[in-house]
């Protein structure tokens, strides 16, 4: 099986993962949560959430903008 660890993964954007940490502070912000260990899962989950709304959201303008707004099938 494989290992799932974040700490054995390859990064795939160099630098990605800082900006995905400023990302989720300032989403938590914008929340009014507090993250952390003493904050119940279901806030911590709903800025994990909100990242991957913005991160889909902003692929696809990237692809809309690659593409020219062809479909991809």
């Amino acid at each position: 099986m494989a290992n799932r660890s974040g700490s054995n993964r390859q990064k795939l954007v160099p630098g990605a993962q800082q900006a995905i940490d400023q990302m989720k502070y300032e989403i938590a912000q914008e929340f009014g949560v507090q993250l952390g260990a003493e904050t119940v899962s279901r806030a911590n989950g709903s800025v994990g959430g909100e990242i991957t709304k913005r991160l889909v959201a902003t692929a696809q303008s990237q692809l809309v903008g690659q593409f020219g707004g062809n479909t991809l099938a």
